[in-house]
């Protein structure tokens, strides 16, 4: 137990920034030569862009890394211990939530140009409908239009609703449900 303390305590609250989105890391990764840590998303994107090197000290990051880096758990774990201060309005958040927090806190929304009075549309699948080839179709949540693929949705709403400002949210990102299984594995071994 004293080595662990010993050991979180050797962090300060910029560690648990991202060098590359400069947001409170989300499923840290770890490089193995030079040990730097970047979010999941941060770290592919980079590898995809920049090919072989360490978007922060340009190291060599090997092949396997660039496919499948290595989760920092380590620094997970002490994320889900500590907290600190929002940018904006200076609450104490647990370091793993921060990213939570700043979806509804009112002040980080007006700072950094995200409205929060803008309702959450939910696209619903028709419960009915499928198109042609198997697939679901979905109904337009801003003039009810029905029975559209989800391409044949976005083109939808870029020619028809392109200056309402609604957030639409088809189905969860890739990160964002590896985000989710990752919570949930948190969960599971409390």
């Amino acid at each position: 137990m004293a080595e662990e303390l010993s050991a979180a305590t050797s962090y300060t609250e910029d560690d648990f920034y991202c060098p590359v989105c400069q947001e409170v890391l989300k499923t840290p990764v770890r490089t193995a030569a030079c040990q730097h840590v970047f979010c999941r998303k941060c770290f592919l994107t980079a590898m995809r862009e920049s090919g072989i090197h360490c978007p922060l000290c340009r190291g060599n990051v090997t092949r396997r890394e660039r496919a499948c880096p290595e989760r920092a758990l380590d620094l997970e774990n002490i994320m889900r211990k500590f907290s600190g201060s929002c940018r904006c309005c200076a609450k104490q958040i647990k370091f793993y939530r921060m990213r939570h927090h700043y979806k509804s806190c009112k002040k980080y929304q007006d700072e950094y140009g995200v409205s929060s009075i803008i309702p959450n549309c939910q696209i619903s699948q028709d419960s009915e409908n499928t198109s042609s080839s198997g697939h679901p179709t979905f109904k337009c949540p801003l003039c009810q239009e029905s029975n559209f693929t989800r391409q044949r949705l976005l083109d939808h709403c870029n020619s028809n609703h392109l200056f309402q400002i609604v957030p639409v949210n088809l189905q969860l990102d890739e990160e964002t449900q590896y985000q989710t299984a990752v919570e949930e594995s948190f969960q599971v071994n409390i």
